[in-house]
């Protein structure tokens, strides 16, 4: 198990933590719109460290990146899997080729 298959699942026992001892409870209880919004904003954060060549920085905020991603599909039932099913999918597909497709 990936340190990201953890991740989701941890994240998706605290779902029904109680908010005051856990951080991803309080983001779960908080909903959806909550959960990407949080997202949002640590992207952004990531943006700028990028942006700024930041290393070290960039790579904290890709972690926060990462965990509110989690968040926010976990807020919406999406279980990584699932997510991990449509990386391998497109594997070997040219990102142009895969864009079109979508048309």
């Amino acid at each position: 198990m990936s340190i990201l298959e953890q991740l989701a699942a941890t994240i998706e026992a605290r779902k029904g933590a109680d908010p005051e001892t856990s951080w991803t409870a309080k983001l779960l209880a908080k909903g959806p719109e909550k959960c990407a919004e949080k997202f949002g904003e640590e992207a952004v954060e990531a943006i700028i460290a990028a942006a700024k060549n930041d290393r070290e920085n960039l790579t904290y905020e890709a972690a926060d990146v990462l965990y509110h991603l989690l968040v926010m599909l976990a807020a919406r039932d999406i279980p990584l899997a699932e997510v991990l099913a449509e990386l391998e999918r497109r594997e070997g597909t040219s990102g142009i080729a895969e864009k079109a497709s979508r048309g």
